[in-house]
């Protein structure tokens, strides 16, 4: 019934999760695949990595995941990007959401990132982190997005080819048949895309039903998880695995606030060892250092943890000293060389912290595509690769407590 185009592996993961509590039978894919599904679901997540590529490449990715769901008989689509809207002010969320719309030959669709479990919420079209507003959140330090503004009708009429209008929360409660009415008085206007408030899950539960005819819907996992609630009718998903104890490792190379929270936290109790910028671009032997280092600390109580977080003000002397694409594409690198030769040595189940660090690992290891199990925390699943008993948590760089890593591994059988 429904096709998620997901424009980053955490994210994927992220709604996928959802998905399958609100009671829809999903599938997540690593990237297009290159056959028809074998087997009958109600949902199918396609992870991308289009959040920070070039818009071209971003719009050819996402049209072709169109094309594929469309194919396997999806009937509405829905691209999922970040709660916190992560984007520049050339795209990539304006520029895909217009291709998927002129692909689908429609007019309208809504922008909903929030996600109130995870104290994402929109008031008055201004996005906020818990109580600060985005752009004085820690994103406004991101290294590849920066969210310097919270307005999102701004964020979306800088990026995109028509106009943002905005469905403020004293029309949203008043219900779904108001919301309609009010897509349909901003469609008249001119207006291409509504920004539409929620402050808590009451608000995406009736937006859910006001976008229930939508071909193209965009927004947060939070909107997905009513959408599927309606489909489902409310049946709730109960067969959630998770995954053997056996070899494990933890790689983090998200710079956000709640990581390095998350990364300090763990680094009290486990071995642990950073990332070197300089080595990882100067050093073509420095992968096998880190595994070395990894395959002597396997046997612990808590899993080893290679990590490249660093704090704002020490990300900012990196990104000087090295540039930020060379520094981001050497650590990206580094993780993904790591996490191949780890699987090798027999490590099955393996936890990554950020969005781009989560992508390279997953394309590097290869797969077609995962199982949902049980959440660690939410918007964060554990899966299990279709092919083999190989388990992964896709952590995005805000998500989850500060024992995160070491709450996951408490879930071991």
């Amino acid at each position: 019934m429904l096709g998620v185009i997901a424009d980053d592996f955490t994210g994927a993961s992220d709604i996928a999760s959802f998905l399958v509590e609100n009671g829809l039978k999903t599938v997540q894919m690593n990237g297009v695949p290159k056959s028809p599904l074998n087997g009958q679901v109600d949902a199918i997540v396609i992870s991308l990595k289009s959040r920070s590529n070039p818009v071209e490449q971003a719009i050819k990715q996402s049209l072709q995941a169109l094309h594929w769901l469309q194919e396997n008989g999806c009937s509405q689509f829905y691209f999922k990007y970040c709660s916190t809207f992560d984007s520049t002010a050339k795209g990539n969320i304006g520029p895909v959401t217009d291709a998927l719309l002129a692909e689908l030959k429609d007019d309208f669709t809504v922008i909903t990132p929030a996600l109130p479990v995870n104290g994402r919420t929109i008031f008055n079209g201004y996005l906020f982190v818990g109580e600060q507003l985005l752009s004085e959140s820690g994103m406004r330090n991101h290294p590849i997005t920066p969210m310097t503004d919270a307005n999102l009708v701004r964020l979306m009429d800088a990026q995109a080819q028509g106009k943002t209008g905005l469905v403020a929360y004293a029309d949203v409660i008043k219900g779904a048949d108001n919301v309609k009415a009010r897509f349909a008085q901003l469609k008249a206007d001119g207006y291409r895309y509504a920004v539409v408030d929620a402050v808590d899950n009451s608000q995406l539960a009736i937006l859910a039903e006001a976008v229930a005819d939508f071909k193209l819907v965009t927004g947060g996992s939070g909107l997905g998880a009513y959408i599927a609630e309606r489909l489902s009718g409310g049946k709730k998903g109960t067969d959630a695995f998770v995954p053997n104890k056996g070899k494990t490792v933890v790689l983090s190379g998200s710079c956000s606030m709640m990581t390095n929270t998350q990364v300090n936290t763990y680094k009290t109790k486990a071995p642990h060892y950073y990332l070197d910028i300089e080595k990882a671009i100067n050093n073509t032997n420095y992968v096998d250092e880190l595994y070395q280092w990894v395959i002597n600390n396997l046997e612990g109580e808590l899993a080893p943890m290679v990590y490249a977080t660093v704090a704002a003000n020490q990300l900012k002397q990196i990104q000087t000293q090295f540039g930020g694409d060379k520094a981001s594409h050497a650590i990206e690198n580094v993780f993904a060389q790591l996490a191949e030769k780890l699987k090798a040595y027999g490590v099955t189940n393996f936890i990554t912290a950020g969005g781009e660090t989560s992508s390279i690992v997953v394309q590097q290891l290869g797969f077609a595509g995962f199982h949902i199990g049980k959440q660690i925390a939410p918007g964060v699943p554990w899966l299990k690769a279709v092919e083999e008993p190989i388990y992964l948590a896709l952590k995005s760089g805000n998500f989850g407590k500060e024992d995160f890593f070491e709450y996951a591994q408490g879930m071991f059988l």
